[in-house]
């Protein structure tokens, strides 16, 4: 009765352990009892293996592992609906390639939050658009909760005098959603162009902030450091590591609302993809 949510894990045989893995760390922050739904042998005998860990074992709440074998593989609120605790929130994650609209999802559809990973899609940009169209409040995507080191550090960065800024360039790996993402957010925030270039990673390499006195950069190449330039300040080195599943996971859990910032940076990701001024060339 101590634990705040209820965490629905939907992968495969291959994902599951790091899945559970990222929840148990996630669960020292937010103590949640964990259902892991594993797909099995769609082809099988219907069948259910079921596991239980009990707490202490594997966090501080139980973590519960449910294979569906064969046809009930295909109903998975079923099987799970018995195991939720009246009045306590359901969080839905799919760590792997995730339906395109989770709100209409069985598991879905019994959670107050849905959250997907476009980068594990075959098609990472083309698989964020889609659930973008088929957005419900409570939808989020990890491409965005990435993000939020790189925010706080632009954020930060234009705390002091830096004139207007009149355009702006976001250069990452190709097909790495979380790249059109912060271009969207930066079009949305600061109402300018943005150019999204490419390199070789890995993930976000640099963001361009043209000011009327000159530009602010942060530039990642190793993907663990990052070097900030400010115009008339001498550059500085600041931590940017890329965020663990575990790490993003539990930022995400700290809220069961919809996020706002999220929503208004989602809208603007097809309209610059469209739009000239957002394309992609090598650098």
């Amino acid at each position: 009765m101590n634990m705040v949510l209820t965490l629905v894990i939907v992968t495969d045989e291959a994902d599951h352990y790091d899945a559970v893995r990222a929840a148990t760390e996630a669960g020292r922050e937010h103590p949640s009892r964990v259902l892991a739904v594993i797909r099995r042998d769609p082809d099988a005998e219907p069948a259910l293996d079921a596991e239980i860990r009990q707490p202490g074992t594997a966090g501080p709440g139980e973590v519960i592992l449910l294979r569906l074998y064969g046809p009930l593989g295909d109903h998975p609120g079923a099987v799970v609906t018995p195991l939720l605790v009246p009045d306590v929130p359901v969080v839905a994650w799919w760590p792997g390639h995730g339906p395109e609209a989770p709100a209409e999802d069985p598991i879905g559809r019994l959670a107050q939050r849905r959250i997907t990973d476009s980068l594990r899609a075959p098609n990472p940009v083309a698989d964020l658009l889609t659930r973008i169209r088929h957005y419900r409040p409570g939808d989020t995507d990890l491409t965005w909760t990435r993000l939020t080191p790189w925010r706080s550090l632009l954020a930060s960065a234009m705390d002091r005098p830096c004139g207007w800024v009149t355009s702006a360039e976001v250069t990452a790996e190709p097909h790495y959603p979380s790249a059109e993402l912060l271009a969207a957010w930066l079009s949305d925030q600061l109402e300018v162009p943005v150019r999204r270039m490419e390199s070789h990673g890995p993930g976000l390499t640099d963001v361009r902030l043209a000011a009327d006195t000159g530009d602010i950069r942060v530039t990642r190449l190793d993907g663990r450091a990052a070097t900030l330039s400010r115009p008339g300040q001498p550059d500085q080195t600041v931590a940017l590591t890329r965020r663990p599943a575990s790490e993003a996971l539990a930022e995400e859990l700290r809220h069961l609302d919809a996020d706002e910032v999220y929503v208004s940076a989602a809208k603007h990701v097809g309209p610059l993809l469209n739009r000239t001024e957002l394309t992609s060339s090598p650098s």
